[in-house]
């Protein structure tokens, strides 16, 4: 106790030393902490450019405007198949044909009907002229003449069938042999020699060879701008550089693709070119030029009932947006749709995100989405 009583006078006179404002001061506050402005939000955006043929390029197949199956029009087993696939045939040529004896032997058991129905007939009508001369001397009945007469027409009309079996047979006969309806190509064969096939059963197809046409699948949304008459350019995905051919809509099928839900449009070519059947092709519409400028679907902004799209400028050296209106035109195709006014070649544009952003928002470098 006597070491601690003078330390604590020390202690003592040492703060009544230093005065009051430093013995009883309470601390001082903190400076507030400024808050850090938030970085310029990251944007998808995309440089415009004429990426025509690549973006907006839709990929079709060379088909033929006339293609028919064909098939026999009779049961029979198949002895011979004269074509295969990608044979040149002309019209009448003999492409298959079938065993020809069940029908020959049909033909010879219709002739053998008809002499036998021949043979009831004069019989029959030998009877009843006999019994329309006893009738008239009143030696035979009435009832004998009538059934007499109907004898003589039941055998007349078993005649008329016998003939008609016999017509059918021998047709049946000329169907063993399947020949070519006009000048084409095989495009596909469905049997094989000693195959039996029913009638109407699918041997072949045949494609015109010079009636070329291209077939492209289109989503419904694209279609709603496509008419017939419209005009595309057709060109083969394996010439660079590409030989563009003119084409127009032909038809469009009125049935979607079940598991594509995409309908068939078919172009008639103003020239075939170097076009062979089942060549690959790409598609555009005639309207979009070289250089037609072509956006995403998603870069697009509806405000005013007018599309707009967001342009990424520098002001006061920081990346902003601004919104401009633009004129769209044509079909979506891949997902992107044409502007021909309001964007020039080389502009920056918003591609994702467009209804989140505010005019002369500041925005960061471009990203990959």
């Amino acid at each position: 106790m006597k070491r601690i009583a003078p330390i604590l006078a020390a202690a003592l006179a040492a703060l009544l030393l230093a005065g009051p404002a430093t013995a009883f001061s309470l601390p001082r506050p903190k400076k507030p902490v400024e808050e850090q402005p938030a970085p310029p939000r990251p944007v998808v955006t995309e440089i415009v450019d004429g990426r025509l043929i690549s973006a907006r390029a839709i990929p079709g197949v060379i088909a033929a405007e006339v293609e028919v199956v064909l098939g026999f029009q009779t049961l029979g087993r198949v002895i011979e198949r004269n074509f295969d696939v990608g044979d040149v045939v002309r019209k009448g040529d003999v492409l298959a044909a079938i065993d020809p004896d069940d029908l020959q032997g049909n033909v010879v058991a219709a002739e053998a009907a008809v002499e036998a129905s021949s043979v009831r007939l004069q019989t029959a009508a030998a009877n009843a002229e006999r019994t329309r001369e006893l009738a008239r001397r009143n030696v035979a009945s009435t009832a004998q003449l009538e059934q007499d007469e109907n004898a003589l027409a039941a055998a007349a009309a078993a005649y008329s069938q016998a003939q008609s079996e016999l017509i059918r047979a021998r047709d049946a006969e000329g169907f063993a042999t399947m020949t070519a309806p006009f000048d084409g190509i095989i495009s596909a064969v469905f049997v094989n020699a000693g195959a039996v096939v029913s009638a109407g059963q699918p041997v072949m197809q045949l494609s015109a060879r010079n009636e070329l046409e291209a077939v492209i699948d289109l989503p419904e949304s694209a279609l709603a701008d496509v008419r017939p008459g419209d005009g595309f350019q057709v060109w083969s995905s394996d010439i660079a550089p590409p030989e563009f051919i003119a084409a127009s809509v032909r038809l469009t099928e009125p049935l979607a693709d079940a598991a594509t839900r995409t309908r068939r449009v078919h172009l008639s070519l103003a020239d075939k070119g170097n076009f062979r059947l089942g060549t690959l092709i790409l598609a555009r519409p005639a309207s979009d030029g070289a250089q037609t400028i072509t956006v995403p679907v998603t870069a697009l902004r509806m405000q005013d009932d007018q599309p707009h799209v967001w342009l990424v400028g520098t002001e006061n050296g920081q990346r902003a947006v601004t919104l401009r209106p633009v004129t769209t035109a044509g079909p979506v195709l891949s997902g992107r749709i044409a502007v021909p006014e309001g964007l020039a070649l080389g502009d920056e544009i918003v591609t994702r995100g467009v209804n989140s952003l505010t005019p002369g928002q500041a925005v960061g470098a471009s990203v990959t989405p």
